[in-house]
């Protein structure tokens, strides 16, 4: 009687989730083993036959798709740990209780990752033009004599994307940052005072040290996001000037609608960016030191 009751608990179990699992398997399982063998292909449009392992050969001599992780890696190791770290200062100026109107300041910092990818890439894109806004400023105050070229110079251009993805990106990591801070018992912080520490080594020997779980969580899903870095540079710079802020997302999308469609080796490249996420994730975890 009682094997009875389990089986149709488990039973009724099954039941509640099948139709989820029956869509992840249908809708994220079954592409990503269909794109797996796509790589394994190469033709033109739908005329794919197999070729073994010689697109994933190609990568290493294709200079364009070296010059997109080249770039894709610039913007990973400059923004993502600028970002980080704007969050973090930021949610600390922010979980202080003596600050008066928090909840407009935190809005007003988290409402640029509500924004349209492609709204907000195009204001960018005004904003930082020869005869943008930002040039007249500079100009206005006399930092600079003649207009930057953030657009159409190759160094700027790629500052003017950092740019970007910063301003959207920093509001949204913050939120973890704050949310952990307000989990963090106060009487830690009247012990610490009562010792005589300063605010900087409670930062530095409390906040931070709490904040470690979030910081390998940001940074994993940050170093994710950048790798798949797309809207910001079709939409400011097209990968602009040549392939100077070319990234792989782009790149993977010129290969499969823009250049003659070769759907087999843009799966292969989409493959390589799986590889670099899970390589980047394992050393960040133990670099952490995280043993869970």
């Amino acid at each position: 009687m009682n094997y009875s009751i389990r089986s149709r608990a488990k039973l009724t179990g099954w039941l509640f989730i099948a139709i989820a699992v029956l869509m992840i398997c249908l809708f994220y399982f079954y592409p990503m083993i269909q794109a797996l063998l796509l790589s394994f292909k190469t033709g033109a449009g739908a005329n794919l036959h197999f070729n073994g392992i010689s697109n994933y050969k190609r990568l290493f001599s294709d200079k364009t798709f070296i010059t997109a992780v080249k770039n894709t890696f610039i913007y990973l190791i400059i923004q993502v740990p600028v970002m980080i770290i704007l969050s973090m200062m930021i949610s600390v100026l922010l979980n202080d209780s003596k600050l008066r109107f928090k909840g407009f300041f935190r809005t007003a910092i988290f409402l640029p990752c509500v924004t349209s990818l492609v709204a907000y890439s195009v204001v960018f894109k005004y904003l930082f033009g020869n005869d943008g806004l930002i040039n007249m400023a500079l100009i206005k105050i006399h930092l600079i004599g003649q207009p930057i070229a953030w657009i159409s110079d190759p160094f700027w251009a790629k500052i003017t994307i950092i740019l970007a993805i910063t301003w959207r990106w920093t509001g949204y990591n913050m939120i973890f940052f704050l949310s952990a801070l307000q989990n963090i018992d106060s009487s830690i912080y009247e012990a610490a005072r009562i010792d005589g520490a300063s605010p900087i080594k409670q930062f530095f020997f409390i906040t931070f040290p709490m904040l470690k779980p979030i910081v390998l969580f940001t940074s994993i899903t940050s170093t994710i996001g950048t790798l798949q870095l797309f809207d910001e540079i079709m939409n400011i710079t097209k990968g602009g000037p040549g392939n100077a802020t070319l990234s792989i997302s782009q790149y993977i999308y010129n290969l499969s609608f823009k250049y003659t469609p070769d759907f087999g080796y843009a799966a292969t490249v989409s493959y390589s960016v799986v590889v670099m996420i899970i390589v980047l994730s394992v050393l960040q975890i133990k670099l952490a030191g995280d043993k869970k």
